[in-house]
């Protein structure tokens, strides 16, 4: 059984989740319009990644004896200023999930819910290859520049993110 302030957090988790994958998923026509292939196929997978997230919290509840709720979502932002500007409003995001992750998994120690706190350690391991995955296309945007010439080279550092992350899924279920 779970506390009912434990499960209207992790509705709120649900919700966050929620949200990211339509930022995601949003970001992802942005780059499509923009003619960036690559990186509209990584805000793609993205945006499929969260929502897994969210449907996670979700099953966790039921199988606790909770009950998940079905987020409304706010309409993200549809423009963005650059291909840059994108990736920190990213890794921004990336930071909110990570301390509201912190704060589920320290209410989860303080109600002694072992299981939660058990659930929630996948979720930690998770925020720390997303917020160094983000540093990195950070960095790597910032040694490549932003103009318009460099998007193309930008966009193809994209590409082999995607491909390192295609070769890791097929691995895994390999």
């Amino acid at each position: 059984m779970i506390s009912d302030k434990m499960q209207k957090e992790l509705n709120e988790q649900i919700a966050l989740e929620g949200y990211a994958s339509f930022l995601y998923l949003s970001m992802a026509s942005w780059c499509d319009h923009q003619g960036m292939e690559g990186c509209a196929r990584f805000m793609h997978r993205q945006s499929d990644e969260e929502r897994m997230h969210m449907l996670k919290i979700f099953h966790y509840l039921s199988e606790v004896d909770g009950r998940a709720l079905a987020p409304a979502i706010k309409q993200p932002p549809q423009d963005f200023e650059s291909v840059r500007s994108l990736f920190e409003q990213v890794y921004a995001h990336e930071q909110k999930v990570t301390a509201s992750i912190n704060k589920l998994v320290t209410k989860s120690l303080k109600e002694d819910d072992h299981s939660t706190y058990n659930f929630l350690q996948w979720y930690v391991e998770e925020q720390r290859e997303e917020e160094a995955l983000m540093r990195t296309i950070l960095d790597k945007i910032k040694l490549i520049g932003d103009g318009p010439q460099s998007l193309y080279y930008i966009d193809k550092e994209i590409e082999a993110v995607n491909a390192q992350a295609a070769k890791a899924e097929s691995a895994e279920e390999g």
